[in-house]
């Protein structure tokens, strides 16, 4: 049977809302406030028709969303050789390495056994994952911290993490939905505890810790500066602020929730990064600025509007999700 064909009619009601919590992290359209058109690779349209209950015998991950396993040569962001920010993830997620005299960085690791994927593109660079010598994650879903622990294995790299999400990293599992252990990801062990505003630094490159929770309990924002052809540009890799099919009420997916996501719409509020890059390439538009980049544009991927307009669009589709959800509780 497949991935959630399996279960009797109330728990396959429950996975259904699970594959939607995790596969609609990244198709939110903001701007526009609409979904793209439908098309067959297209997450929406798959998302809305297993929301519908329309879910199919046998659930594959690679071939309901195959951008997040359709390979994307790595390139470099911007910055310079060392210490400069390079793109190793899919055409559906965001892993970023960046390389340093002293030994190199990895932020996220793809679906569980994609650490290959992200290796592989390491030495296509021209660099050696053997090096990497810190691994930092955005947040403990399957689809992010998936080949983290791969990569550790590899490398023999300290794992650094929140809090908040220590557990579910160590222990491989979705918090909020622990039985469903199909969306389990391998267990990573946690070598360091970061907190909001701590730093990790590398070979002269410092990366400063936000916690900005709600899509999880311990999601974690990235911050560096970073120099671009003579100028210092501030670097945000942002974790995420979506609801997706998050519990927000009875019971939450987490205590805390709804504090959690008004704390970080909050704390958010006046950012401007210079560079917008995050876990699924939608939120920052890559592919139109991987274009323009190609064409010769060096700063294609320079946009401080990028961040504010997300947000505004984010934080308007949590309260209707707030609303909706305390609606049908009633």
């Amino acid at each position: 049977m497949g991935f959630c064909g399996n279960y009797p009619a109330m728990r396959k009601a429950v996975c259904a809302s699970i594959i939607v919590a995790l596969a609609a992290c990244a198709p939110v359209q903001p701007e526009a406030d609409k979904a793209p058109p439908a098309g067959d690779d297209d997450p929406i349209a798959t998302i809305s028709k297993i929301a519908e209950g329309e879910i199919p015998e046998s659930f594959d991950w690679e071939k309901t969303f195959p951008s997040w396993f359709a390979a994307v040569p790595p390139f470099r962001v911007a910055g310079p050789e060392m210490g400069g920010v390079y793109y190793v993830g899919t055409a559906g997620l965001g892993m970023y390495f960046i390389p340093t005299p002293d030994g190199h960085i990895v932020l996220d690791g793809g679906m569980p056994g994609q650490g290959k994927y992200v290796a592989d593109a390491i030495r296509t660079l021209g660099f050696d994952p053997a090096d990497i010598k810190i691994l930092l994650n955005s947040h403990a879903h399957l689809d992010h911290s998936g080949g983290l622990a791969e990569l550790k294995q590899l490398s023999g790299a300290q794992m650094v993490a929140s809090e908040g999400d220590r557990s579910a990293l160590e222990d491989g599992f979705y918090l909020g939905s622990e039985e469903d252990s199909a969306l389990n990801a391998p267990p990573v062990e946690v070598d360091r505890i970061i907190a909001d505003g701590e730093q990790v630094g590398l070979g002269g490159i410092t990366l400063t810790a936000r916690i900005t929770p709600g899509h999880t309990r311990g999601c974690t924002s990235w911050m560096m500066d970073l120099p671009h052809e003579g100028k210092s540009l501030q670097v945000l890799f942002f974790c995420s602020a979506t609801v997706a099919a998050n519990r927000l009420v009875g019971p939450p997916q987490y205590a805390g929730i709804v504090a959690d996501y008004r704390r970080t719409f909050a704390l958010t509020r006046d950012w401007q990064p210079d560079i917008l890059l995050a876990n699924h390439p939608e939120f920052f538009g890559l592919q139109a600025k991987r274009a323009a980049q190609t064409a010769g544009d060096s700063n294609a991927f320079v946009d401080q509007d990028a961040f504010p307009r997300l947000m505004a669009g984010l934080e308007k589709a949590f309260e209707r999700a707030l609303a909706k959800q305390k609606g049908a509780e009633k």
